[in-house]
């Protein structure tokens, strides 16, 4: 079945059903639905498969699961797509 998402708050509440609810923060959440709305109109929710394609990191977990030396941003910018950065400047990404 397909459901058809009009609101951030609805597209949270798809991932806490699927037991997914943790998997990015209540910030993270809003930038990966306001991505997929400008990208993907006709996109199908499959929590899922949003989970394993994206993620959302803090710089200090970025820098120790890819031992980055210098800037991460520039890392992150060149390495895979950025969506945004939360309000914590954790940074919401396709992941590499």
């Amino acid at each position: 079945m397909n459901i058809k998402i009009t609101q951030v708050s609805q597209f949270r509440d798809e991932f806490h059903h699927a037991g997914r609810g943790n998997q990015f923060s209540y910030d993270g959440l809003a930038i990966l639905f306001n991505w997929l709305e400008e990208n993907y109109k006709d996109y199908d929710l499959d929590v899922v498969e949003l989970c394993c394609e994206y993620a959302e990191s803090t710089i200090a977990e970025l820098v120790e699961a890819y031992s980055i030396d210098g800037d991460v941003m520039e890392y992150v910018n060149e390495n895979t797509l950025v969506l945004g950065v939360t309000s914590t400047d954790a940074i919401v990404y396709a992941q590499f």
